[in-house]
């Protein structure tokens, strides 16, 4: 494959200033492959990266954004066996350095060293470029193949379903017939949802604001919505459930009143994934998760090789990504992506930029 010297990227110029420019093709070192970008998924912290940077670290004037992103290996290091130019693959953000207590011990999405470049931590998109771009510079060990049945628009939010699936992994699986809530509608909500079914779940709930977006869960599988603005949540939960509470509660939406509202519908003995980003303080009930012996975790990202289990579900239809993915940019048009994803503007869930232009 002819690879040239430079290439199209969305560069941050200036917080809140992105612009397309002309930059080098990324040079790649041992351990590492270089990416044809096809396809990259705008996430929700992408904004908040543009905007205001990423834990003090933003090279402006160079930084490419973007980190949940499918494409083609172009070129591979000598010593990369696993992958061979042409692989479809997609890409997970996370490269833990390797050598510290969490990655030996698997947790490589939260390194001991995270941001030490000179040890090996990587997180594109946030700490080193991303995708946003023609190309991207990645390790081989954060690369998943992908099946010809698996487009790359579903491969570049396989980041989202390795969260969700680690979060199940961190929390504890599904039991056969227990009632999982899903409080949020979103992509995160949507596709923990279908998991929860696939899993196991006798029944899921899903509560949201937006009727579209509950529409969409009851059709990828959801069995009951609860629409918070004609409804009381927690009071029709725990009619649902005789009083007693759901068994699991998956909460995707990051804002303080469902996760207070989380403790009220749940179970004794029941379990609470975080699965939301909060930009403020929650006061939680303390006292209850320790007399109700309730579990609750979070995923840090999608940890624990959770992106390579999650591609079977989706070569052999289990999981259905493509109601989710509602918007097509070029990479010209990154702009007009970003604001249509943060202003939700057509009912914009899952918005995809193409480097090589929309079809």
């Amino acid at each position: 494959m002819s690879i040239p010297k430079t290439m199209k990227a969305a560069v941050l110029v200036d917080y809140g200033d992105l612009r397309v420019k002309e930059m080098p093709v990324p040079e790649f070192g041992p351990g590492e492959v270089l990416v044809k970008v096809d396809s990259v998924s705008i996430c929700g912290s992408d904004p908040g990266i543009i905007n205001k940077g990423w834990q003090g670290y933003t090279p402006l004037g160079e930084f490419i954004p973007g980190h949940e992103f499918a494409g083609v290996v172009a070129a591979a290091a000598p010593d990369v066996t696993r992958l061979k130019v042409g692989d479809r693959v997609s890409v997970e953000p996370h490269k833990g350095c390797g050598r510290c207590e969490n990655c030996l011990r698997g947790y490589y999405t939260t390194c001991l060293n995270y941001g030490k470049y000179e040890m090996g931590h990587r997180h594109f998109g946030f700490l080193t470029n991303g995708a946003y771009a023609e190309y991207a510079a990645c390790h081989d060990t954060t690369l998943h193949k992908l099946p010809d049945n698996v487009s790359f628009e579903e491969g570049a939010v396989l980041t989202l379903v390795g969260t969700s699936m680690y979060g199940f992994e961190r929390i504890g699986w599904v039991k056969p017939g227990e009632t999982v809530v899903v409080l949020g509608p979103g992509a995160m909500g949507n596709v923990s949802a279908q998991i929860a079914k696939i899993t196991g779940a006798g029944r899921v709930i899903m509560t949201g604001t937006r009727e579209e977006r509950l529409e969409m869960g009851r059709k990828v599988g959801v069995d009951i919505t609860i629409n918070v603005r004609e409804e009381n949540p927690v009071e029709r939960v725990m009619e649902l459930t005789n009083g007693v509470g759901a068994d699991m509660i998956i909460e995707c939406t990051g804002q303080p009143g469902p996760v207070v509202e989380a403790f009220d519908m749940i179970r004794k003995n029941g379990r609470l994934s975080i699965n939301g980003v909060y930009h403020q303080p929650v006061a939680i009930p303390l006292n209850k998760i320790v007399q109700w012996n309730m579990i609750i975790t979070g995923p840090k990202a999608e940890g624990g090789w959770a992106m390579e289990r999650a591609i079977p579900l989706l070569a052999d239809g289990r999981l259905n990504l493509k109601p989710l993915i509602t918007h097509k940019f070029s990479l010209d048009d990154v702009n007009e992506a970003l604001d249509t994803f943060i202003n939700r503007k057509g009912g914009a869930i899952k918005v995809i930029i193409k480097p090589g232009g929309v079809e």
